[in-house]
C-alpha cells in the first residue's frame, strides 16, 4: 500500500513534461523489446545479470579476489557485450537511423506496378519450387539492405519470373547467394548474408536456410527459401523460420507483410499442381 501511495503521489504531482518523458522512455523500451524479440538476447542478459549478481555479492561479503576480478575486467566485459550484441545493435541503429528512403522509393511505385511485381515473384518462386531449383530471395521492407546488396552484383532490373529462373539456374554465375528485392526491382544478386548460429535451432539447417534465418534476426526483411533437394518453400521473418509452406501460405504472407501485394490469380491456379509435385 505504501508503494502504491508513493506511485500515486508521483503521478499526481507530475507535470506534462514529466508525463511526456515517461511516455517517450516507455515507447523506446517497447520498441527495443520488439526489435530484440526472437533473438538470443534474453539468454545473454541472463548471463550478464548473473555476473552482476556475483559482483554485488563480492562487495557485500568483501571477497577481495572476486572483487578485484570484476573491478579490473569490467571494461573487457563491456567490450564483450558490444561484440555479443553486434547484430542486435546494428538492427536497432538501422531502425533508429533510417531516413525513410525505402518508403520514398515505394511511394513512387504505382500500386498496380508493385502488385504486378509481387505476382511475378510468386510465379517465379512457384516455378523454382516445381523444378527444385535452390533459391534465396530477400524482400526489403523498412530496414535498408544496401550493405548486403553491395556484396553482390548490381542488377536494378524489374522483377520477372524469367529473371529469377535465369539467376538461380545451376549454370548461372549468379545462382550462389541471395537476390535482394527493393520495391518492384531486383536490386542485386549473388549477395552474401549472415549465417545464423547452428546452436540457435534444434534442427540441422542448410546454408540457405541459415542465411535466411540469420538475416531475419538482424533486419525486418522477409526472406523466401526454395530447397534444392525437396523443392519445399520456406519463409524466414523476425528470427523465425516457417518451413515447408504451401502456396496459399506464401501468398497470404506476402499479402500481410507487403501491404501493396494483392492476391495472385496465378498462384491460386497452380497451387494444387505445386503441392502435388512436392
Amino acid at each position: 500500500m505504501i508503494l502504491l501511495r508513493e506511485i500515486w503521489l508521483l503521478i499526481s504531482n507530475a507535470g506534462w513534461t514529466e508525463i511526456l518523458d515517461i511516455l517517450i522512455v516507455a515507447f523506446l523500451i517497447y520498441r527495443g523489446l520488439l526489435l530484440l524479440r526472437g533473438t538470443q538476447v534474453p539468454q545473454i542478459l541472463l548471463g550478464i545479470a548473473l555476473f552482476a549478481l556475483l559482483g554485488l555479492l563480492a562487495q557485500v561479503l568483501h571477497l577481495q579476489i572476486l572483487g578485484w576480478f570484476f573491478t579490473n575486467f569490467a571494461p573487457m566485459i563491456i567490450v564483450s557485450v558490444v561484440v555479443l550484441f553486434q547484430p542486435e545493435l546494428r538492427r536497432i541503429l538501422d531502425e533508429v537511423g533510417k531516413i525513410g528512403y525505402t518508403r520514398i522509393t515505394r511511394s513512387h511505385v504505382r500500386r498496380q506496378v508493385y502488385s504486378s511485381a509481387i505476382e511475378e515473384l510468386e510465379k517465379g518462386v512457384i516455378e523454382l519450387s516445381r523444378r527444385r531449383i535452390g533459391a534465396l530471395i530477400v524482400i526489403e521492407r523498412e530496414t535498408g539492405l544496401e550493405h548486403y546488396a553491395s556484396t553482390g552484383v548490381s542488377i536494378n532490373g524489374e522483377i520477372s519470373s524469367y529473371m529469377l529462373l535465369s539467376i538461380f539456374s545451376p549454370g548461372s554465375p549468379l545462382h550462389d547467394g541471395a537476390v535482394i528485392i527493393r520495391g518492384n526491382q531486383i536490386r542485386a544478386a549473388a549477395c552474401v548474408l549472415p549465417l545464423s548460429s547452428e546452436s540457435y535451432t534444434k534442427e540441422r539447417l542448410g546454408t540457405r536456410h541459415r542465411a535466411a534465418l540469420g538475416l531475419s534476426m538482424e533486419t525486418d526483411a522477409l526472406v523466401i527459401v526454395v530447397s534444392e533437394e525437396t523443392g519445399f518453400i520456406s519463409i524466414a521473418f523476425q528470427g523465425e523460420l516457417f518451413r515447408d509452406i504451401d502456396v496459399d501460405t506464401l501468398r497470404d504472407t506476402l499479402a500481410r507483410r507487403l501491404p501493396a501485394a494483392k492476391e495472385s490469380k496465378f498462384a491460386v491456379g497452380v497451387a494444387k499442381q505445386v503441392e502435388h509435385s512436392n
